[in-house]
């Protein structure tokens, strides 16, 4: 689980009612079937028009990417791999790697040490899953552009429930206590497409994008290993080039470690 996702979501909707309350509203406006919707069926309209069917689909696949935490290897992890690979390589040959293969549980980089291990070239190598990189690139735009366009078309339909709303108000001019409650009730509508847009929908867009960063940075990463073992570099040089992936404190980390491995060697 996700914990940012779901807190945020917790905080935002308690943001909304308490701070409701404390400005003496009845938080029972909010059951209001009309704005719901207008506001929920309209943006799943307006979303459905503007994306094909075969993303649309996705959309349950996207909501457990967001609130589900994205089982990746850590960078660390995988300098650290990469270096005890480059050690056996350098000692016995890429193909003694094979025997290394059932560690690897990551398709991607799987992928990549195959092709190095059967002695595909750097270049073919970088290209084949620089490829496959920005594919994916595409796709998580994709999925992250679904919930940007629904964070747009909501508070836009909050802004058609209030007017619709208005206009069932104004239909009841002589009677000033309904006047009231249905001038009321048609900025719920408002409220919850601004709510939604600004709270949901737009985060959920940013989210996606920012796993789908630290994906694209992890692969990447997996990508210069691999050749740094293909062309033969020294464990501690890939090491070095590496820990750029890593923030300060992990880098230092990785450092220390490195050096009561190598006085141990010693």
């Amino acid at each position: 689980m996700d914990k940012t996702s779901l807190i945020g979501v917790v905080l935002g909707v308690i943001a909304i009612g308490v701070g409701m309350v404390l400005k003496g509203v009845d938080i029972t406006a909010l059951l209001n079937p009309a704005a719901m919707l207008v506001i929920f069926v309209g943006t799943a309209a307006s979303v459905t028009i503007a994306f094909p069917s075969s993303e649309i689909k996705k959309i349950p696949k996207l909501l457990g990417i967001i609130f589900k935490e994205t089982k990746m290897p850590r960078p660390k992890e995988l300098i650290i791999l990469f270096s005890e690979m480059a050690q056996l390589a350098r000692r016995e040959g890429l193909l003694a790697l094979e025997a290394e293969m059932e560690k690897v549980d990551e398709p991607f980089l799987r992928q990549g040490l195959l092709m190095a291990i059967d002695g595909q070239s750097a270049d073919y190598i970088r290209e084949v899953l620089s490829d496959e990189i920005d594919a994916m690139e595409e796709r998580h735009a994709a999925g992250a552009q679904i919930f940007t366009q629904a964070g747009t078309y909501a508070p836009t339909l909050g802004v058609l429930g209030a007017v619709i709303g208005l206009i069932a108000a104004l239909g009841n001019m002589d009677n000033t206590d309904e006047l009231g409650a249905a001038i009321s009730a048609a900025f719920v509508a408002t409220l919850f497409g601004i709510f939604t847009g600004y709270v949901l929908w737009h985060p959920f867009a940013n989210k996606l994008k920012r796993k789908s960063i630290e994906e694209v940075r992890l692969k990447e990463l997996m990508v210069e290993g691999i050749l740094s073992i293909l062309e033969g570099e020294a464990p501690r040089m890939i090491e070095q080039k590496l820990a750029s992936y890593l923030p300060e404190t992990e880098r230092k980390e990785l450092q220390d470690e490195s050096e009561v491995a190598a006085n141990v060697q010693a």
